[in-house]
């Protein structure tokens, strides 16, 4: 065993150090040897050492260099030294979190990391954490929680009793509102075409003089930290106009709702913190591995009677068991590698990190607008929208660059213009990463504008 780990750190390790002089996108010959994994199901046992040895030799090429400084896609961070080793050491220790009987230590970190967490984002002391597998089961537990209450104040017991017949929900959202949330909606039973859709402003932000009027069984949904341009909604005034129709404010803010830990930043958070639950990622700007969710509710009750579990050969203790804040009962001790985060980056560590990345994303949209590219939204996080003419021309320059590896940007529509959205979300991006990735992109837009 000792034999094995230490070969797999060491090409780990070695995976690491080469990732500044490799393409970030993955080779069409990298691609073509994944069939040397296609092999029959052997009869007799591998010797773990080969097998290490032909995941790294063959699955290592034809991994996207997300852990790397030039992956500005889909709003994903690396991984922190201290959370990536971190990850390492919870791996051996296996544990299952679902109780304290089960994992002291997992038991243990999770209530630290609660506090620690609600603390740096400015949300209220009380309030139960959960720890899931990222922002869809995130959105679920916070929108499960919200469904238990708002049924419970009808005299309804959802979780005994279920939909059927159950008293009609309302659900607003914004016209901008991200995928997951609505996937959540959907297993929980709400309904993806069933919200009620609230108009937003030319930057995605919900319309507050277009709320509805609110019965007191609805759940509003906002958003921290749009996922195409980072803006905010106005969550002072949708809160306050919820709470006095007894509606339920729900937050998504799988990236966004990090930037409370940015003093610099922290305005455009003003107001969040008056919402009933919240939903975040720990993999996206606190660069966490995968995978890590957090769901937080202002009152433990509702989470809990939503997610809670017994049975006869469960054993009972005085302490609040972790099964009965999240969807799964058997699960790793994810906690551990926020925990690491939070340790590790300090409070200083995490406001830099954050304000470090969106200095990044201006230096970004400085150049491509200096360039004369239009950038589409006003860049108050690390989000950046940018189109290089019509949609066509723009839609060349993304695949260009992203065969061209230098950098990965992904594409987008914001309302009715194809963008390339680059997201800046790593620990690991450097100025010299900005710089190298700029010039890839004003090289290949020139080339295409010129055709």
């Amino acid at each position: 065993m000792n034999d094995l780990l230490r070969a797999a750190a060491e090409r780990a390790s070695r995976y690491l150090e080469e990732l500044d002089a490799r393409c970030v996108s993955v080779s069409p010959e990298s691609l073509a040897r994944l069939t040397e994994l296609d092999v029959p199901l052997p009869d007799t046992p591998t010797a773990p050492a080969d097998v290490i040895r032909m995941l790294d030799d063959v699955g290592s090429g034809a991994t996207v260099a997300t852990a790397g400084g030039r992956y500005f896609g889909f709003v994903t961070g690396g991984v922190l030294p201290a959370t990536l080793a971190a990850n390492w050491l919870a791996g051996a220790w296996d544990q299952n979190a679902a109780s304290a009987v089960m994992s002291p230590i997992g038991f243990a970190i999770e209530e630290i990391t609660q506090g620690w967490l609600v603390d740096v984002l400015s949300l209220p002391g009380e309030a139960n954490v959960a720890f899931v597998t990222g922002a869809t089961m995130a959105n679920f537990s916070g929108l499960a929680a919200a469904r238990h209450a708002i049924l419970q104040k009808r005299g309804w017991d959802v979780g005994a009793q279920g939909l059927f017949d159950a008293p009609p929900v309302t659900v607003v959202v914004g016209e901008e509102v991200h995928v997951s949330l609505l996937k959540a909606l959907g297993l929980l039973g709400l309904g993806r075409e069933r919200v009620v859709r609230v108009p937003v402003d030319e930057q995605g932000r919900m319309r507050a003089d277009e709320l509805p009027q609110l019965p007191a069984s609805t759940i509003v949904c906002i958003q921290a930290g749009n996922v195409n341009t980072g803006a905010f909604d106005p969550a002072e005034e949708i809160c306050a106009r919820a709470h006095e129709a007894g509606a339920w404010v729900h937050v998504d803010g799988a990236f966004g709702l990090w930037a409370a830990a940015a003093p610099e930043r922290s305005h455009l958070a003003r107001g969040f913190a008056n919402a009933d639950s919240w939903a975040l990622d720990g993999h996206k700007w606190l660069n966490v591995p995968y995978d890590s969710g957090i769901a937080i509710c202002r009152d433990a009750e509702p989470l809990r009677a939503a997610m809670t579990v017994s049975a006869p050969y469960l054993v009972r203790n005085t302490e609040p068991a972790p099964r009965h804040n999240t969807p799964e009962m058997s699960r790793r001790a994810r906690s551990v590698e926020i925990w690491a985060a939070l340790l590790s980056l300090g409070r200083s560590g995490l406001a830099e990190l954050i304000e470090r990345t969106c200095r990044h994303a201006a230096r970004f949209a400085k150049g491509l607008t200096e360039a004369g590219y239009e950038v589409l939204n006003e860049v108050v996080i690390n989000q950046v929208l940018v189109s290089f003419g019509d949609a066509e021309t723009t839609h060349r320059v993304i695949t260009r660059l992203q065969q061209d590896g230098t950098c990965w940007c992904g594409g987008t529509i914001w309302q009715g213009h194809v963008a390339m959205r680059i997201s800046v979300s790593s620990w690991a991006t450097t100025d010299a990463d900005v710089d190298r990735s700029l010039a890839a992109m004003l090289r290949i837009a020139a080339e295409e504008n010129a055709r």
